[in-house]
């Protein structure tokens, strides 16, 4: 019953009854002692007193089988020391995690439709609110104050509703920013609906990047995750720009096509996720070893050496995020202003671009565990600031183009590659906290930095954006760089 052999004293208490040979289990023996006692009544006592230290010997060697089994493993390549935590889920084991991988997909998708749709309708909410670069550039900017606030709640979230929480959460704010953009309100409630919009996208980010990195195999599950959001930031400039250059409608039609993937978001990830309560998740996430850790922002932020990791990741994905919505969001008016393109080709630049980052991480992201996320990262960055080279110096219109793609090609797998590489380098009860922080702090930089690049392009000219992009891009490089290494490569099966 146990999987370990019988015990040298089960094989004796075996030989007194043969009918119990085939029977491993400790109701063998109650059975044999029974049948001795009956045959031997004047040494009944001693029977009991023999058969009992069998049971115990039996019991205490399979308990030492027991603790020999893989119930769990243990990351001794983790700054933290040596962590034991469980077995780790695949994707599709528990069968329930099917419908739930594939609900987070969808979810991802709509976050990247929405983080892209900004760039594609820069152009018509300047000519339709009469706006200067600074002033339009405030969609950025608002969503920084749901990033923020969700960074605080995401853990409180968790431990209060579980993931059942985020689930129902996060859609609902997504849909409440769409119905208000339906409306096209004064440009200030505009600003103010992209920040429900930001505060779903920070739970979701947080909570799903967390849950999947903590999976196996997760470098290439990531991948598909994010390239799942690389697919709907493809179809969002696509689809919102052939709505208003080619059907000539308003720009705030296009949230009508948001509306109807936020509904179906919220309905799918709250049936998939409602068993998921915060019940689960305390008990998955509280390392036995210390019941008092509760995996408060604190300690993720301010006890060493888990705040060296998760600053320098947060630092990390603060410029790529910012490098990949700031190229996103101003590309399009780049190719009209500086490459003399169409409307509606310089759109489709923007839709090459996200394609790029699509394609990038699922490709590279079977490519990455194979080669190391430390070097691997590394190299991505380089090819990235090639490319953004050849997008500054050669001024032909098809060449930015293909240049910017390739240059999506290579950032795609920034952003799982840091996911990764903080499960693998802070214990588990930490992994929901610092991802929810580290996924904020990049969310400001999709906020801070292309407000930036707006600034600096009413001084300047939108010619500055290249430049900028490549400063950054060296800049998150060193931040990599100041990463621990990774000792030992998490077992995955």
């Amino acid at each position: 019953m146990w999987g370990t052999s019988p015990s040298p004293h089960l094989n004796l208490a075996m030989r007194v009854d043969p009918r119990a040979k085939e029977r491993t289990d400790f109701w063998a023996i109650i059975a044999i002692d029974d049948s001795t006692c009956k045959q031997n009544s004047h040494r009944t006592e001693s029977h009991a007193m023999a058969t009992t230290r069998v049971m115990q010997k039996t019991r205490d060697s399979n308990l030492i089988a027991l603790e020999a089994l893989p119930h769990s493993q243990s990351d001794p390549g983790s700054p933290l020391g040596p962590e034991s935590f469980p077995l780790l889920e695949k994707w599709n084991q528990p069968r329930v995690n099917i419908h739930r991988t594939f609900a987070t997909f969808w979810s991802f998708l709509v976050m990247g439709a929405n983080d892209a749709a900004y760039g594609a309708l820069i152009p018509y909410l300047e000519s339709y609110y009469h706006l200067s670069y600074t002033i339009v550039s405030l969609v950025f900017l608002s969503p920084l104050v749901g990033y923020t606030v969700a960074a605080f709640l995401n853990h409180r979230i968790h431990y209060i509703f579980g993931q059942r929480g985020v689930a129902i959460i996060g859609p609902a704010c997504h849909l409440v920013a769409y119905i208000i953009n339906c409306v096209h309100p004064p440009y200030p409630v505009l600003v103010v609906a992209f920040i429900f919009a930001g505060l779903g996208n920070g739970l979701e980010d947080a909570a799903w990047n967390a849950w999947i990195g903590n999976m196996a195999n997760a470098n290439e599950v990531l991948g598909v995750l994010h390239g799942i959001y690389g697919a709907g930031a493809v179809m969002s400039p696509l689809v919102a720009t052939s709505m208003i250059a080619k059907g000539g409608l308003p720009w705030y039609y296009f949230y009508y096509v948001m509306i109807a993937c936020a509904a179906i978001e919220l309905v799918v990830s709250g049936a998939c996720f409602w068993k998921s309560t915060a019940a689960d998740f305390r008990a998955s996430n509280i390392p036995s070893s210390d019941e008092n850790k509760k995996g408060g922002l604190r300690d993720a932020l301010f006890k060493r050496p888990a705040a060296r990791v998760t600053w320098l990741c947060a630092l990390f994905l603060l410029g790529y995020v910012g490098v990949e919505v700031a190229l996103g969001g101003w590309i399009v008016t780049f190719m009209i202003r500086v490459r003399q393109g169409s409307a509606f080709a310089s759109g489709m630049t923007a839709t090459g671009f996200w394609m790029g980052i699509t394609v990038g991480r699922v490709i590279l992201g079977f490519v990455t565990p194979r080669v190391g996320e430390k070097v691997a990262i590394s190299v991505y960055i380089v090819c990235s600031i090639g490319f953004a080279l050849v997008l500054w110096l050669v001024p032909q219109f098809y060449a930015s183009a293909v240049a910017v793609s390739l240059q999506g090609f290579f950032l795609g797998p920034l952003f799982p590659g840091a996911v990764v590489i903080v499960t693998k380098l802070l214990p588990r009860h930490l992994h929901v906290t610092s991802i929810g922080f580290v996924a904020a702090f990049g969310g400001s930089g999709a906020a801070i930095l292309p407000f930036a690049v707006g600034v600096l392009a009413q001084a300047k000219g939108v010619k500055v954006l290249q430049p900028f992009i490549i400063a950054l891009s060296g800049a998150i490089l060193i931040t990599w760089l100041g990463l621990p290494r990774v000792t030992k490569v998490r077992h995955d099966e």
